[in-house]
């Protein structure tokens, strides 16, 4: 085994192919079920929980910051969310390819300055804006231009933090993941869960720790976000350094780099033939893909690669799940507060998802234990799906009542919605783990940069579109179609995947035992 994809890659792919046709499934995975050492995991997870936290802190703190200084108008708001998706998107292929091609732990460290700083100098920007609104207001020319280039700042920092959290993400669940589990499938599921569970407690409890401050002084809670930005980095810089040194592996040159000098020593000309045979080499191909990045097109042909890898339809059937204003994020909480939820009953909802979505991170490892992530997969989204099925009909013939009566018609329409979404949010981040795992396995390592970045990008895209649906729709008697929107996507998104089960399978479902037996028998000699 010369890199550390060949052996991750072999076992994965009999894994999904043949697991998923028996029983088999879960022997397969207890195979090498050789538990981490705990002095690794601990910095593992401590340096991926600090990195998690000062992200949602600062993404929910940002926009709170940004309404207190303009409260009358979104416009500062949306060109400041916009710009830091698009950056995500437009720059998704240099992302991957810093992660493909650079030092890991390098990369990796460069992430972490880069989005502290970022961050700890958009706070002082947020200060400044503060200070200067609390003092002059927002008359005269003078001060809207010293405004607009503060705010000018603050979006191309928000920018840079945005790609460093990308990168920091990216390498380190699709990348150090699968060389530190390589080989034990067990464990990968298993620290793939319990990375999932400390990104969705970070999800429910940052925010509330940014708000519950900003209610105080929103002052305070930019100096908050600026001291626990700058006191975590040391950690973060010093423990991902440790699990860099305690996985020899890790150390490894990428397949990338290997194949690079291996074709300047043994022939000079070889690599100015491959540079010239680019254009008509396959995109599949990975002996050729890295030459064809070099070309000026070095964007879209990253893009042919990902749409063309056999882990494609996994991978984009999640990406398009975020096309959905089913999530309790901004568009569904101002529908539910439109239609009489209290804040309080909107904070107990969104914990109640929590409480839902952590509970995936359990139940999917079991899951996939007993038949495996392919098959996994299929059944989290059938989940999800039945789910918000019976929610929108709850919401469409609720929601559809008398005139007289359209009040508690739309209460009760909102909470059975609630009550689906809730439900299906086991399915979505069981899907989740297994669509993960999927990526993992079958991405060769001098691409899992490159393709992962793309789907975040896409993930991006999505949710973009969702804004723009509710921007469009704006009103609450109009929320019924962004719910269908939502609906739709998550049905492409259940087709796109049942077509790589039939792929990969040869069938959706199994044929009855008795069946499957006779096939068996040896024919008559």
């Amino acid at each position: 085994m010369t890199t550390s994809v060949s052996g991750s890659s072999s076992s994965s792919n009999s894994s999904p192919d043949g697991d998923d046709d028996g029983d088999e499934d879960s022997d397969g995975g207890h195979q090498r079920n050789q538990q981490l050492p705990s002095s690794l995991t601990i910095r593992l997870y401590t340096s991926h929980f600090l990195s998690t936290w000062n992200s949602r802190l600062f993404e929910f703190g940002a926009v709170l910051f940004l309404a207190s200084i303009f409260p009358h108008t979104l416009l500062p708001m949306s060109v400041y969310a916009l710009a830091r998706s698009a950056a995500a998107i437009v720059l998704a292929q240099p992302v991957g390819a810093c992660i493909d091609r650079g030092h890991r732990l390098k990369v990796v460290r460069a992430s972490i300055v880069g989005q502290r700083l970022a961050v700890a100098l958009s706070c002082a920007v947020f200060v400044a804006l503060f200070q200067r609104r609390s003092a002059l207001g927002a008359a005269g020319p003078t001060a809207v231009s010293l405004e607009t280039a503060l705010l000018t700042v603050a979006v191309v920092l928000a920018c840079v933090e945005k790609l460093c959290s990308t990168v920091n993400l990216v390498a380190v669940e699709r990348d150090w993941v699968v060389v530190i589990t390589e080989g034990n499938a067990a464990a990968r599921t298993d620290l793939n869960a319990r990375m999932r569970r400390i990104d969705l407690l970070c999800k429910l409890l940052g925010p509330l720790a940014i708000s519950t401050i900003a209610a105080f002084s929103v002052p305070v809670a930019i100096w908050a976000t600026f001291g626990m930005n700058l006191a975590s980095i040391a950690v973060e810089y010093v423990f991902i350094a440790q699990v860099y040194r305690m996985v020899p592996r890790l150390s490894r040159e990428h397949p990338r780099e290997q194949r690079g000098e291996l074709e300047l020593q043994e022939d000079g000309r070889l690599l100015v033939l491959d540079e010239a045979d680019e254009q008509a080499s396959s995109l599949v191909s990975s002996e050729h893909t890295a030459q064809v990045g070099k070309s000026g097109g070095m964007f879209f042909s990253s893009l042919a690669v990902y749409f063309s890898h056999p882990a494609f339809l996994p991978s984009f059937s999640l990406a398009l799940l975020y096309l959905t204003v089913l999530s309790f994020s901004g568009q569904m909480v101002t529908y539910l507060i439109s239609v009489g939820y209290s804040p309080l009953h909107v904070g107990l909802v969104r914990t109640a998802s929590t409480v839902f979505e952590l509970s995936a991170t359990w139940i999917g490892p079991q899951v996939v234990k007993r038949i495996g992530v392919v098959r996994g997969g299929i059944w989290s989204l059938c989940w999800q799906m039945v789910w918000l099925a019976v929610a929108a009909s709850w919401f469409l013939r609720s929601g559809l009542g008398s005139p007289d009566d359209a009040g508690s018609s739309n209460m009760t329409a909102a909470t059975g919605l609630v009550v689906g979404v809730v439900l299906s949010r086991i399915g979505l981040w069981g899907f989740d783990l297994c669509a993960q795992n999927i990526v993992q396995d079958e991405v060769e390592a001098d691409h899992r940069g490159t393709f992962s970045a793309f789907e975040s990008s896409f993930q991006n895209l999505f949710e973009l579109l969702s804004y723009a649906i509710t921007a469009i729709l704006s009103r609450p008697d109009q929320f019924m179609f962004p719910v269908l929107v939502s609906i739709v996507a998550v049905y492409v998104s259940g087709g796109l995947y049942a077509m790589f089960v039939r792929k990969r399978r040869g069938h959706l479902f199994h044929a009855p035992r008795s069946a499957c037996v006779c096939s068996d028998k040896p024919s008559p000699a």
